[in-house]
């Protein structure tokens, strides 16, 4: 399993404002990031698991719907978040 308990907790850690902060639009954009990461390496290899790519476009969607919220309200924060994730090129 790729995604343990201790990894959320790291990621929570690094993004969140506290590993039991798994609420913050910043954790999550960082979960989805980890995530979409592991999936694309995934569909790679397997390019006939249709299931996974279904899963891979909605969370790519998700969170794509969290950056515009968090660019609408915090222009900062979004900045900071794409810089760390080395999301935009």
């Amino acid at each position: 399993m790729y995604l343990t308990p201790e990894v959320k907790k790291d990621i929570f850690k690094e993004f969140g404002k506290s590993e039991v902060d798994t609420g913050s639009i910043e954790g999550q954009i960082a979960l989805f990031t980890f995530r979409i990461k592991h999936l694309t390496e995934h569909v790679k290899e397997n390019h006939k698991d249709l299931g996974t790519k279904r899963s891979l476009v909605r969370l790519v969607g998700k969170r794509k719907k969290l950056l515009s919220y968090l660019k609408e309200n915090d222009i900062e924060r979004y900045r900071a978040v794409i810089k760390k994730l080395n999301l935009r090129k």
